[in-house]
């Protein structure tokens, strides 16, 4: 993969065999940063998982103390209150039945998440091989299908992440903004990595969290090192 002057230019500030204090990772991202826009900033952890054990999967959402900087539209399939309530709390997108229609028939994705109440899965379902490799099928695991819209809707408006180990034992999650303060980017990275310390299955021998890295949208990767973290 070639990469461009700016990238190549940055790459030379981080010594590619050393693992940085969180406070020193952070700052270095911040500087690495070769977009001309307010880039995203992603932790990325490599866990020792087997995830084709039911066991040891890992999946779930959290909402980070600073947000992630990252403005996201909600759509809520529900009926009644549920519905009512979803709309009070700044859901950009309500309806059931025909929502579910507009996705179907137009191809309608304007919207990053979607939340629904119970009953309105079986109906959702029918959509499920459309919204499944988008990401966007609602689960109980992630917080997406719930009773409670209103809790929902707050939490993702706030700033809350989504994670899955993928096959290999991987979590990629966002985790603010370039532009955030380093303290509000040190808060997220700690909470998330604490959580993830406190999720290790107890199957799980050895050492459970192999690596952690950080890195901005256009950056390079920066080692952190994991005695940076209490756990």
């Amino acid at each position: 993969m070639k990469r461009g002057k700016k990238y190549l230019e940055a790459a030379k500030k981080i010594d590619k065999t050393k693992a940085y204090s969180l406070e020193e990772a952070v700052k270095l991202v911040k500087e690495t940063s070769t977009s001309k826009f307010d880039g995203s900033v992603e932790l990325a952890m490599r866990l020792n998982l087997d995830t084709k054990k039911a066991d040891q999967q890992l999946r779930g959402a959290t909402v980070l103390p600073n947000g992630t900087g990252k403005t996201k539209k909600v759509l809520v399939i529900a009926k009644g209150d549920a519905a009512k309530a979803a709309t009070e709390a700044g859901a950009d997108f309500v309806g059931d039945l025909d929502m579910i229609e507009k996705i179907q028939k137009e191809n309608w994705f304007d919207f990053d998440t979607m939340i629904a109440t119970p009953d309105m899965m079986p109906a959702l379902g029918k959509i499920g091989k459309v919204l499944g490799p988008k990401g966007l099928m609602p689960n109980p695991k992630t917080g997406t299908v719930t009773t409670d819209t209103k809790k929902a809707v707050e939490e993702v408006k706030k700033g809350r992440v989504e994670y899955r180990a993928d096959s290999f034992g991987n979590v990629h999650v966002l985790v603010g903004k370039v532009s955030f303060d380093a303290k509000a980017l040190e808060e997220n990275i700690n909470a998330f990595v604490t959580l993830m310390a406190k999720l290790k299955p107890s199957v799980v021998k050895g050492t459970y969290i192999k690596n952690i890295s950080v890195s901005s949208t256009m950056g390079p990767g920066v080692k952190i090192d994991t005695n940076s973290f209490d756990f």
